[in-house]
């Protein structure tokens, strides 16, 4: 598909056919395309908890006021980010670079993450939007549908999945065949309303 068709034909669908399975080998490739999304310093700090026990599904449906397409859609992947990969071997996301970019890049990650808490949160959002926006036009290339979604209890999905304390749950998106057409988009504001140029 189309770059350009599939960013606009994206939408967020919220019934699935339950009985439509994802190969093995599809959800290999969407998530390989997913994790060639960018991250500030190549930390690349997601981590892509794909969902596939049914028993699991189900008490994260629960947890999720019993949202359908948790449990109907042929996948469900929760984005996550490990705030501590900063200072995790940092030298191993520039292994392959020249030596002066490692020399310059690598020391640069601990200054610029260190004490620095909200900024570590900060950037594991910002990559996990990014990541979660490549895989649902993956997915919408591969021809399937997707959902973000963030109305769930974030803690009770943290025990379910066994989050480490030094993760974070971004949100979650469901993949799958739909089964009903998105609405009409219901109020998208004017270009001028959105598009400044230089300055507010």
């Amino acid at each position: 598909m189309n770059t350009f068709t599939a960013i606009r034909e994206r939408r967020a669908i919220k019934h699935y056919d339950p009985d439509h399975v994802m190969s093995d080998e599809e959800i290999h490739e969407l998530m390989e395309l997913t994790m060639q999304s960018p991250t500030a310093f190549n930390i690349q700090h997601w981590r892509l908890i794909v969902v596939k026990n049914p028993e699991i599904r189900k008490q994260i449906r629960e947890a999720a006021w019993d949202q359908a397409q948790v449990t109907d859609a042929s996948l469900l992947v929760i984005l996550c980010a490990n705030k501590s990969a900063w200072k995790d071997q940092p030298e191993k996301y520039w292994v392959n670079a020249p030596k002066p970019v490692q020399d310059f890049l690598v020391p640069a990650i601990g200054q610029y993450y260190e004490n620095r808490e909200q900024v570590q949160r900060d950037e594991c959002m910002r990559s996990c939007g990014i990541a979660g926006q490549t895989m649902m036009l993956a997915a919408k290339a591969m021809g399937y549908d997707s959902c973000p979604m963030d109305g769930f209890d974030f803690d009770k999905v943290g025990e379910i999945i066994n989050l480490p304390e030094d993760h974070l749950i971004s949100f979650m998106i469901a993949v799958g065949k739909g089964i009903q057409p998105a609405w009409p988009k219901p109020g998208q504001l004017a270009y001028d309303t959105v598009v400044r140029t230089d300055s507010f």
